[in-house]
């Protein structure tokens, strides 16, 4: 092999190589944020179906059998709306800057696996995307 051919066969390679690895970031920096699409998982209110109206919410999600949201709620930021997502699927409505809301248990369940939440009670912020689809703006925090 010539010189100029292995300066070639190198640069080719080179450059697959960058495109790769370009594309591997990529994909893994996407991978990062999780998703929540509120026109395919239905969250209810007391009596009417949630449809986010801000751009910005905290999400909690937590148990009302195992304490008080008032003392969850001493413990995080209330700079945005907060959407109380109650595993137990109390239904109490909106309170404040508080919108409770529960789901059939499947819908939960897809929340709590899609954000890999595994202690309750959690937050994390989401910001909306696109039009109903919002994306994880925060680390989740285990609220103690």
């Amino acid at each position: 092999m010539k010189k100029g051919q292995f300066s070639l066969v190198f640069a080719s390679f080179f450059g697959a190589a960058m495109i790769a690895a370009a594309f591997a970031y990529s994909n893994w920096r996407y991978s990062e944020y999780k998703f929540i699409d509120f026109s395919k998982l239905f969250f209810y209110t007391k009596k009417d179906i949630f449809t986010p109206k801000q751009d910005v919410y905290t999400v909690v999600v937590y148990s009302s059998k195992m304490q008080k949201f008032d003392t969850i709620l001493e413990k995080i930021s209330k700079d945005n709306t907060i959407l109380a997502i109650d595993m137990f699927q109390g239904k109490r409505g909106k309170d404040g800057n508080v919108i409770y809301v529960s789901s059939g248990m499947n819908t939960i369940l897809k929340v709590v696996q899609q954000f890999n939440i595994y202690d309750l009670p959690s937050a994390f912020r989401i910001k909306r995307f696109q039009k109903e689809n919002f994306k994880q703006d925060s680390l989740i925090e285990v609220i103690e």
